[in-house]
Formats: C-alpha cells, sequence, structure tokens
C-alpha cells in the first residue's frame, strides 16, 4: 500500500475499548499535534484508526512510533495506520474526523469528496470561522458532503495532554441529539470523558472565538499589563462571546460549559495554548514568523466583520483585529477599551 506506515512504538498502557460499543474503523484527517492526539485517544478507545496526513514524512515518522516535529517526546502507540494518500484513508471508514485548520478545511473536504462513504458521521476537531465567507466549519460540510451527518468535538484540551491519556472532559454535539450521543458514547475512554449536546451552532461558536480572546490574553500578558488586566480581558472578552453566540442562536447553557467558558477559559491560561504564545510574542514584540498557526488570527477578522454587519457590541474582538492589521498598537487599543463610555456591568 503506497504512502503507508504503521505505528511501531508503545505509550504506556494497552489499549481500552469501550464497554459496550464495537470498535469503529476511524478516519482522522490531519497528521498534526491534534490530529495524532485524537487518533491516539480513538486507539485507547476501541477503535481502528487511519491517520492521513498530507506530509510524507509525518507519515513516516508515526510508522517509527513519533510525531518529533508536532509532538516531540511522546512515543506513539502501535496500530495507527499512516498513510498521505486520502482515498487509502477513507476506504471502509466507519466515521471521519476533519483536523485540518479550520481554513483549509474546504480544500480537503473537496479533496475527500470523491472517496467520502455515504452517510458516515465527520466529525470537525477544528475551531474557526472561514475567513473568506464567514462561513461556520459546519455548513462547509454541509455544502460540500451533503450526505454525511456533521458533528463537532470541542473543549478544554492541550494535544499534549491528551496524547499522554491524562484526564480530559470535551463535548460532541451534533444537531441529531441521538447522534450526539453515540459519537460521546463511542469516543469516551479511560481519562477522556464526552459529553454530548445538539446545540452545533452553539460549541462551534465557543470554540473559535475563544482563540481571539486568547490572543487578547496573551498580548496583555505579553505587554507587561498585569494579571488584574488579563482577568478583565478574559471577563468581557465572555460577555462578547455570549452576545455572539446568541446573535447566531446559540443556547446561554452552552456558552457555560467545557466548550465556552472551559475553553476559554484554558486557552486564556497557559502559553501551551498556540493562540495565547502567539498574542504573548505580539504582546512583547516579538517577530512572529515561525510561530505554529494560530486560528485566531484569521478568525478575529471575520469575527470583527460579522459584530459589525450583525450590530454587536464587540470592542475586544474588533481591538485584536485592528492590532493583527496593524492599525493600531496594543497600547492604544488598551486606552481605547478603557475609556469607552461607563455603563452597568449586566446590562448586556
Amino acid at each position: 500500500m503506497t504512502g503507508v506506515a504503521m505505528s511501531g512504538q508503545a505509550i504506556g498502557g494497552q489499549a481500552t475499548s469501550n464497554p459496550g460499543k464495537s470498535g469503529w474503523r476511524l478516519t482522522v484527517l490531519g497528521g498534526g499535534a491534534w490530529g495524532t492526539a485524537l487518533a491516539l485517544a480513538m486507539l485507547r478507545a476501541g477503535h481502528s484508526v487511519r491517520l492521513y496526513a498530507r506530509d510524507p514524512q509525518t507519515v513516516a515518522a508515526i510508522g517509527r512510533g513519533e510525531n518529533p516535529r508536532y509532538l516531540p517526546g511522546i512515543a506513539i502507540a502501535p496500530g495507527i495506520e499512516a498513510t498521505s494518500d486520502i482515498e487509502t484513508a477513507l476506504a471502509g471508514a466507519d466515521c471521519v474526523l476533519a483536523v485540518t485548520p479550520a481554513q483549509s478545511l474546504r480544500a480537503t473536504l473537496a479533496a475527500a469528496k470523491d472517496h467520502m462513504p455515504d452517510g458516515i458521521p465527520l466529525v470537525l476537531c477544528a475551531k474557526g470561522i472561514e475567513r473568506d465567507t464567514g462561513a461556520l466549519l459546519s455548513a462547509i460540510v454541509e455544502e460540500i458532503l451533503p450526505r454525511n451527518p456533521v458533528a463537532a468535538l470541542s473543549g478544554p484540551s492541550f494535544a499534549t495532554d491528551v496524547a499522554r491519556g491524562l484526564p480530559t472532559a470535551v463535548v460532541v454535539a451534533a444537531r441529531d441529539e441521538m447522534l450526539a450521543a453515540d459519537l460521546a458514547a463511542r469516543f469516551s475512554a479511560e481519562n477522556l470523558r464526552c459529553y454530548s449536546s445538539s446545540d452545533l451552532i452553539g460549541v462551534e461558536i465557543g470554540g473559535a472565538l475563544k482563540n481571539v480572546f486568547a490572543i487578547a490574553a496573551g498580548a496583555v500578558t505579553g505587554a507587561g499589563l498585569g494579571a488584574s488586566a488579563q482577568a478583565a480581558m478574559v471577563t468581557r472578552g465572555f460577555v462578547e462571546l455570549r452576545r455572539i453566540g446568541a446573535a447566531f442562536g446559540a443556547r446561554p447553557e452552552t456558552l457555560m460549559g467545557l466548550s465556552g467558558l472551559g475553553d476559554l477559559l484554558l486557552t486564556c491560561s497557559s502559553a501551551q495554548s498556540r493562540n495565547f504564545a502567539y498574542g504573548l510574542a505580539l504582546g512583547q514584540g516579538k517577530t512572529l514568523s515561525g510561530l505554529p498557526l494560530a486560528e485566531g488570527v484569521p478568525t478575529a477578522a471575520i469575527a470583527a466583520r460579522i459584530a459589525v454587519g450583525r450590530g454587536i457590541d464587540a470592542p475586544i474582538i474588533s481591538a485584536v483585529a485592528a492590532i493583527l492589521d496593524g492599525k493600531v498598537t496594543i497600547d492604544q487599543a488598551v486606552t481605547a477599551l478603557m475609556t469607552r463610555p461607563l455603563k452597568t456591568e449586566t446590562k448586556d
């Protein structure tokens, strides 16, 4: 089989199947840190796993039981079949996890379209809003793969934690409540607890916008503005997340949960978050070239346009977009935020 490699180095512990659920043939599209971590998690849940990566070097590395470019120092358990051929990756799949970055999702799905088995669920594991169209990722799936039900997996989770099998809780959402519950049950394993939700839009909005606020929190920290400023930025950012979520029809309880507040708190407090690390470098005046992909960068611009178009007050999102676009400095943005007209906190 051309371009296929099997991982062959163990990571602590045996794969543990999910009681009462037969193993699926799962395909993971994306060989980065998050894709590899989810492949390991699905292996532990008792599934057979194929992982598609465009880079032949990544495929070869996984075949050797490692992915040093994205998960240095973490051994990859045997049993993951890695391939750079998307047709091979999708053949006979019972479910597909799309872990490619949000801005390249459309191209990945277009390449997968002719090989995607009809009727199987596609689970979105990336977070963002398409920059050129303003479309949520689920809308892209429904456009390109109308015969495949769409779901999303989100929540406070770092790839290294999931790859190592550390305790993590996430949420799996689909419009079909029974599908969401089934996916959550099949994905759950020891140290990976999956809750289910039928609020697909709410889960997507929370996952996309938290990246923007993580850049803001990182920038405030990098600029040395203090913990109080960071706390204010995160808290008021959550207010904006709720406003935009409400405009899209997201449920308040979803935004208060794992994929909203939970993910926001994690990504706004640690340099393990690529978006926080990007903001940190921005605030410190360091060069940004060569930093890992930060999905909050393209999301900030489109989220700011959406807020303006829908008449939503989102000053932090607008400030992040302006900073990234080079229109204002961090100091100017903070001054503008601190001198906005005073109002009652709860009047949102």
